[in-house]
Protein backbone atom coordinates (compact mmCIF):
# COMPACT_ATOMS: atom_id res chain seq x y z
CA UNK A 1 0.00 0.00 0.00
CA UNK A 2 1.52 3.12 -1.16
CA UNK A 3 1.71 5.30 2.25
CA UNK A 4 3.80 8.49 0.77
CA UNK A 5 2.32 11.55 1.39
CA UNK A 6 -0.13 12.84 -1.14
CA UNK A 7 -3.46 14.92 -2.26
CA UNK A 8 -6.72 15.15 -3.99
CA UNK A 9 -7.21 17.92 -6.71
CA UNK A 10 -8.95 18.52 -10.18
CA UNK A 11 -7.39 18.04 -13.33
CA UNK A 12 -7.87 21.66 -14.86
CA UNK A 13 -6.39 20.87 -18.32
CA UNK A 14 -3.06 20.59 -20.14
CA UNK A 15 -0.14 23.33 -21.07
CA UNK A 16 3.42 23.43 -21.81
CA UNK A 17 5.91 24.25 -20.19
CA UNK A 18 9.33 26.09 -21.77
CA UNK A 19 12.71 24.92 -20.19
CA UNK A 20 16.05 27.37 -20.29
CA UNK A 21 17.33 25.11 -23.19
CA UNK A 22 14.35 25.69 -25.03
CA UNK A 23 12.78 21.86 -24.09
CA UNK A 24 9.13 21.69 -24.48
CA UNK A 25 7.41 19.37 -21.87
CA UNK A 26 4.13 18.99 -21.94
CA UNK A 27 2.22 19.00 -18.36
CA UNK A 28 -0.97 18.44 -16.50
CA UNK A 29 -2.50 20.97 -14.28
CA UNK A 30 -3.91 19.56 -11.11
CA UNK A 31 -5.38 22.20 -8.81
CA UNK A 32 -5.40 20.85 -5.15
CA UNK A 33 -8.30 23.33 -3.29
CA UNK A 34 -9.10 20.82 -1.07
CA UNK A 35 -10.03 20.63 2.42
CA UNK A 36 -8.40 18.72 5.37
CA UNK A 37 -12.19 17.21 7.02
CA UNK A 38 -10.82 14.69 9.54
CA UNK A 39 -8.10 12.23 10.78
CA UNK A 40 -7.44 9.05 11.45
CA UNK A 41 -5.12 7.84 14.07
CA UNK A 42 -2.75 4.69 15.17
CA UNK A 43 -4.42 5.05 18.85
CA UNK A 44 -7.74 5.45 18.21
CA UNK A 45 -8.54 3.82 14.70
CA UNK A 46 -4.96 1.49 14.33
CA UNK A 47 -3.84 3.04 11.60
CA UNK A 48 -2.48 7.12 10.31
CA UNK A 49 -4.29 8.62 7.71
CA UNK A 50 -6.03 12.29 6.37
CA UNK A 51 -9.53 12.96 5.13
CA UNK A 52 -9.37 15.70 2.34
CA UNK A 53 -12.39 16.64 1.26
CA UNK A 54 -13.13 18.62 -2.45
CA UNK A 55 -15.54 20.32 -4.08
CA UNK A 56 -18.93 21.45 -3.01
CA UNK A 57 -22.26 19.81 -2.10
CA UNK A 58 -25.73 21.43 -1.39
CA UNK A 59 -26.69 20.93 2.09
CA UNK A 60 -29.84 19.04 1.20
CA UNK A 61 -28.08 16.49 -0.56
CA UNK A 62 -26.05 15.85 2.43
CA UNK A 63 -26.92 12.47 4.86
CA UNK A 64 -27.42 13.88 8.74
CA UNK A 65 -24.66 11.63 9.49
CA UNK A 66 -22.42 13.25 6.97
CA UNK A 67 -23.79 16.62 7.61
CA UNK A 68 -22.65 16.06 11.50
CA UNK A 69 -18.95 14.81 10.37
CA UNK A 70 -18.59 17.79 8.43
CA UNK A 71 -20.07 20.43 10.94
CA UNK A 72 -17.78 18.69 13.55
CA UNK A 73 -14.44 19.54 11.34
CA UNK A 74 -16.19 22.74 11.28
CA UNK A 75 -16.27 23.11 7.02
CA UNK A 76 -19.04 22.88 4.88
CA UNK A 77 -20.53 19.74 2.61
CA UNK A 78 -17.97 18.51 0.76
CA UNK A 79 -18.64 16.37 -2.81
CA UNK A 80 -16.20 14.28 -3.00
CA UNK A 81 -13.91 12.85 -0.09
CA UNK A 82 -10.60 10.91 -0.13
CA UNK A 83 -9.09 9.11 3.09
CA UNK A 84 -5.11 8.83 2.33
CA UNK A 85 -2.32 6.53 4.64
CA UNK A 86 0.03 8.64 5.86
CA UNK A 87 2.81 8.98 8.53
CA UNK A 88 1.95 10.49 12.24
CA UNK A 89 4.53 12.61 11.24
CA UNK A 90 2.66 14.23 8.73
CA UNK A 91 -0.66 13.75 10.32
CA UNK A 92 0.49 15.68 12.92
CA UNK A 93 1.55 18.67 10.77
CA UNK A 94 -2.15 18.99 9.46
CA UNK A 95 -5.02 20.58 11.20
CA UNK A 96 -8.81 19.57 10.42
CA UNK A 97 -11.02 22.43 9.08
CA UNK A 98 -7.94 24.04 7.35
CA UNK A 99 -7.56 24.39 3.90
CA UNK A 100 -4.75 21.81 2.49
CA UNK A 101 -1.63 23.39 1.29
CA UNK A 102 0.46 22.26 -1.86
CA UNK A 103 4.12 24.00 -0.19
CA UNK A 104 6.12 21.32 1.50
CA UNK A 105 4.33 18.28 0.59
CA UNK A 106 5.95 18.17 -3.34
CA UNK A 107 8.97 19.35 -4.91
CA UNK A 108 10.01 20.15 -8.35
CA UNK A 109 11.72 17.07 -10.17
CA UNK A 110 10.29 14.82 -7.88
CA UNK A 111 8.37 11.27 -9.17
CA UNK A 112 4.73 11.26 -8.27
CA UNK A 113 2.00 8.50 -8.93
CA UNK A 114 -1.19 9.90 -10.25
CA UNK A 115 -4.67 7.67 -10.19
CA UNK A 116 -8.26 8.59 -11.75
CA UNK A 117 -10.97 7.22 -13.20
CA UNK A 118 -10.22 6.94 -16.97
CA UNK A 119 -12.93 8.49 -19.38
CA UNK A 120 -15.69 6.33 -20.39
CA UNK A 121 -16.32 5.26 -24.22
CA UNK A 122 -18.94 3.29 -24.30
CA UNK A 123 -19.44 -0.44 -25.66
CA UNK A 124 -16.22 -0.97 -27.46
CA UNK A 125 -15.62 -3.97 -29.77
CA UNK A 126 -12.46 -6.57 -29.42
CA UNK A 127 -10.31 -4.38 -32.10
CA UNK A 128 -10.83 -0.76 -30.38
CA UNK A 129 -11.05 -2.46 -26.93
CA UNK A 130 -7.89 -5.19 -27.02
CA UNK A 131 -6.30 -4.39 -30.09
CA UNK A 132 -7.39 -7.21 -32.23
CA UNK A 133 -6.05 -7.88 -35.63
CA UNK A 134 -9.37 -9.27 -37.22
CA UNK A 135 -10.69 -11.44 -39.73
CA UNK A 136 -9.29 -12.07 -43.20
CA UNK A 137 -10.85 -9.49 -45.66
CA UNK A 138 -11.02 -12.05 -48.45
CA UNK A 139 -11.01 -15.61 -49.44
CA UNK A 140 -14.72 -15.96 -48.42
CA UNK A 141 -14.66 -14.27 -45.41
CA UNK A 142 -18.49 -12.85 -45.17
CA UNK A 143 -19.43 -10.44 -41.63
CA UNK A 144 -16.94 -11.56 -39.66
CA UNK A 145 -13.96 -8.95 -40.44
CA UNK A 146 -14.47 -7.42 -36.94
CA UNK A 147 -15.22 -10.74 -34.66
CA UNK A 148 -13.07 -11.81 -32.07
CA UNK A 149 -12.80 -15.36 -33.63
CA UNK A 150 -13.17 -19.07 -31.43
CA UNK A 151 -13.81 -18.05 -27.81
CA UNK A 152 -14.55 -21.37 -26.22
CA UNK A 153 -14.13 -25.30 -26.44
CA UNK A 154 -16.17 -28.15 -27.74
CA UNK A 155 -17.27 -30.89 -25.32
CA UNK A 156 -14.90 -30.60 -22.81
CA UNK A 157 -15.32 -28.09 -20.91
CA UNK A 158 -18.43 -27.05 -23.18
CA UNK A 159 -17.76 -23.60 -21.98
CA UNK A 160 -15.88 -19.89 -22.32
CA UNK A 161 -13.24 -19.78 -19.80
CA UNK A 162 -12.85 -16.75 -17.61
CA UNK A 163 -10.70 -13.65 -18.87
CA UNK A 164 -11.37 -13.89 -22.30
CA UNK A 165 -10.92 -11.06 -24.31
CA UNK A 166 -14.27 -9.57 -25.49
CA UNK A 167 -16.33 -6.99 -26.69
CA UNK A 168 -17.65 -4.89 -23.44
CA UNK A 169 -17.48 -1.37 -21.37
CA UNK A 170 -14.20 0.50 -22.36
CA UNK A 171 -12.68 3.15 -20.26
CA UNK A 172 -14.90 4.68 -17.45
CA UNK A 173 -12.23 2.56 -14.42
CA UNK A 174 -9.74 3.74 -11.96
CA UNK A 175 -6.00 3.97 -13.89
CA UNK A 176 -2.78 4.46 -12.76
CA UNK A 177 0.08 6.62 -14.25
CA UNK A 178 3.59 5.70 -11.96
CA UNK A 179 6.48 7.61 -11.75
CA UNK A 180 5.55 11.19 -13.34
CA UNK A 181 7.75 14.18 -12.48
CA UNK A 182 6.23 17.44 -10.94
CA UNK A 183 7.75 20.07 -13.12
CA UNK A 184 6.24 22.78 -11.66
CA UNK A 185 4.84 23.59 -7.91
CA UNK A 186 2.55 27.17 -7.80
CA UNK A 187 2.47 27.71 -4.11
CA UNK A 188 0.07 30.58 -4.50
CA UNK A 189 -2.45 28.96 -6.68
CA UNK A 190 -2.54 25.46 -5.01
CA UNK A 191 -1.51 23.53 -8.45
CA UNK A 192 1.22 21.48 -9.68
CA UNK A 193 2.61 20.58 -13.28
CA UNK A 194 3.07 16.82 -13.86
CA UNK A 195 4.63 15.67 -16.71
CA UNK A 196 2.42 14.19 -19.56
CA UNK A 197 -1.10 13.16 -19.32
CA UNK A 198 -2.95 11.52 -16.62
CA UNK A 199 -5.86 9.66 -16.82
CA UNK A 200 -9.76 11.09 -16.79
CA UNK A 201 -10.59 13.99 -18.21
CA UNK A 202 -10.59 17.91 -17.86
CA UNK A 203 -12.35 18.59 -14.07
CA UNK A 204 -12.13 15.03 -13.16
CA UNK A 205 -10.99 14.24 -9.59
CA UNK A 206 -7.08 12.84 -9.29
CA UNK A 207 -5.05 11.48 -6.28
CA UNK A 208 -1.76 12.11 -6.74
CA UNK A 209 0.97 10.46 -4.12
CA UNK A 210 4.59 10.06 -4.36
CA UNK A 211 5.70 7.48 -6.27
CA UNK A 212 5.80 3.90 -4.81
CA UNK A 213 8.29 2.55 -7.03
CA UNK A 214 10.93 5.03 -5.94
CA UNK A 215 13.74 5.75 -2.74
CA UNK A 216 12.11 8.20 -0.43
CA UNK A 217 8.90 8.55 -2.06
CA UNK A 218 10.47 10.01 -5.20
CA UNK A 219 11.60 12.98 -4.13
CA UNK A 220 15.06 13.81 -5.32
Amino acid sequence: MNENQGLIGKKLGMMQVFEEDGTVIPCTIIQANATIVGKRTQEKDGYSAIILGLGERKEKRTTRPMAGQFKKAGVSPKQVLQELRCSAQVLDAQEVGKPFQVEGVFEVGQFVDVQAVSRGKGFAGVMKRHNFKGSPASHGTHEYFRHPGSIGTNMTPGRVLPGRLLPGQMGNKIVSVLSQKIVRVLAEDNVILVKGGVPGGENGVVVVRGAIKRKNGGRV
